[in-house]
C-alpha cells in the first residue's frame, strides 16, 4: 500500500540518511557489536550529516524543522539494516523534546548545540533496579540544599550510559507528597563528582549498543540544572513517554519489513526437494501471513505519525501502537528464522541477530502488559 505520509524533501533526507548508513554505519556495526560500543566519532559524523536534534531552533545550532517525520526516516533507516548500536533514538526522540518543552534559554544555549553536533551525548535515567515500569516507586532522591540539590541513588539499563555527557535523571525531590507529585527532572552533566558509571550490561541481543548502569553518591546538582518545574517530573515524563512509545512502533514495523524482504528472498533462492523453500504451502502461507500483518501496523503507525505531528495522539494510542507492533515483531522474527531453518540459528545471518536483538522491544518504554493497562483504564476499567 503506497505511503502518504513524506513529501519530497522527506525522500530526499531518507537518500542522505541512507547513503550515510551504508557508508558510515554498515560496514563496521559487526566490530562494534565485538566491542559492546560505537566510537564517539559516529555521533560527531551524524551531527555533520545533520541527522542529530533536527528539531532544535537556528539559533541553538539546529535546523530548525519540528517534524517528527524526520526522526522517522533515520529510524527506519537504522532498522533497515539491524543497526542497533547507534542511541540516536534516545538522544533525538527521547532526550532532546525534555529540554525543547522544559529547558529555559540559558539551558538551551549551553546544551543544545552539543546535542545537534554529536559532541554531546545524551541519555535518560528512569529505570531503577527496583523500579522498572513503575515510575512513581523511584527510590533516587535529589535533596534541595541551598543552591543545589544532592543527588543519590542509582539507575540500570541506561541507553548511551557509558558515551553520554548528560543524563537526565528523573528523581524525588519531595517525600512530603504523593509519589506521582515529588519527582523532578535533573540534568547531571559528565565530570561531576559523585556520579560513577557501573559496569556495562551484558545484553542477549543489541551487542553494540552500550547499556550501563549508572550511580549517584551525593552528586551536587546546581539549582540551574533543575528541568521545569520541582515535582512536576512525572507528568513530563508521562507526557513525552506517547514519542518514545510512537518511536519504537516505527522501529519495529520497519524491521519486520526488513526481515520479511530478507526472509522472502530466502525462501526464494533456498530449495528443498528440488523446488524453492517458498513455493510449498505451508511457506507460502506464513509469508502471506505476515505479510498482511505488518500491512496493517504499518498504516496504523504511519497514521499515528500523522496525529502525534499534530500534537493530537493520545497516550492510549501510543501504547496501542508500541505494544501491538513489537508482539508483531517478536512473531516475525520467530516466524522468518524457522523458515531460515538451521541457518537462521547462526549469527552471521542476519534474521538470527534480529531474533536476539528484538526480544527486548516488548520490555523497554514501558512492558508491554503495562501498555495494554493503560489502554484498560483509558476505556474506564
Amino acid at each position: 500500500m503506497e505511503r502518504t505520509l513524506f513529501g519530497e524533501d522527506h525522500g530526499l533526507f531518507r537518500a542522505s540518511v541512507r547513503e550515510f548508513v551504508k557508508r558510515e554505519i554498515v560496514p563496521f556495526h559487526a566490530q562494534w557489536e565485538a566491542d559492546g560500543l560505537v566510537p564517539r566519532e559516529l555521533w560527531r559524523k551524524a551531527g555533520r550529516a545533520g541527522l542529530l536534534c533536527m528539531a532544535v531552533p537556528e539559533e541553538f545550532g539546529g535546523s530548525g524543522v519540528a517534524d517528527f517525520r524526520y526522526n522517522v526516516i533515520v529510524d527506519e533507516e537504522l532498522a533497515r539494516v539491524g543497526a542497533t548500536g547507534p542511541g540516536f533514538a534516545v538522544h533525538t526522540g527521547i532526550v532532546l523534546p525534555y529540554l525543547l518543552a522544559y529547558g529555559n534559554v540559558e539551558q538551551k544555549r549551553r546544551w543544545l548545540p552539543g546535542m545537534v553536533s554529536g559532541e554531546t551525548i545524551s541519555a535518560i535515567g528512569m529505570t531503577e533496579p527496583g523500579a522498572g515500569s513503575d515510575l512513581a516507586a523511584l527510590r533516587t532522591t535529589a535533596e534541595p540544599a541551598g543552591d543545589h540539590y544532592l543527588l543519590n541513588g542509582s539507575k540500570t539499563f541506561i541507553t548511551n550510559g557509558i558515551l553520554a555527557d548528560l543524563v537526565v535523571v528523573a528523581a524525588r525531590t519531595s517525600r512530603e507528597e504523593k509519589p506521582s507529585r515529588g519527582i523532578s527532572l535533573l540534568v547531571v552533566e559528565r565530570g561531576m563528582k559523585g556520579f560513577e558509571r557501573g559496569r556495562k550490561l551484558e545484553k542477549i541481543g543489541m551487542h553494540a549498543q552500550d547499556t550501563a548502569e549508572l550511580s549517584f553518591d551525593g552528586v551536587r546538582i546546581p539549582r540551574a540544572n533543575l528541568l521545569g518545574e520541582e515535582g512536576k517530573g512525572f507528568a513530563y515524563l508521562m507526557q513525552n513517554l506517547v514519542q518514545e512509545r510512537l518511536g519504537v512502533a516505527v522501529s519495529a514495523v520497519a524491521s519486520c519489513e526488513a526481515a520479511l524482504e530478507t526472509t522472502v528472498r530466502y525462501c526464494q533462492e533456498r530449495k528443498a526437494f528440488g523446488q524453492p523453500i517458498g513455493s510449498f504451502q505451508n511457506s507460502r502461507f506464513r509469508l502471506a501471513e505476515m505479510k498482511t500483518e505488518i500491512e496493517i501496523g504499518r498504516v496504523f503507525v504511519d497514521r499515528c505519525i500523522e496525529v502525534h505531528d499534530r500534537g493530537a495522539l493520545r497516550a492510549d494510542e501510543a501504547s496501542m501502537a508500541k505494544w501491538w507492533t513489537t508482539d508483531l515483531q517478536n512473531r516475525v522474527m520467530d516466524r522468518c528464522l524457522q523458515l531460515h531453518g538451521g541457518y537462521g540459528y547462526m549469527r552471521e545471518y542476519a534474521i538470527g541477530r534480529a531474533f536476539v536483538d528484538t526480544r527486548v522491544a516488548a520490555i523497554y518504554a514501558g512492558t508491554n502488559e503495562i501498555m495494554k493497562e493503560l489502554i484498560g483504564r483509558a476505556m474506564g476499567f
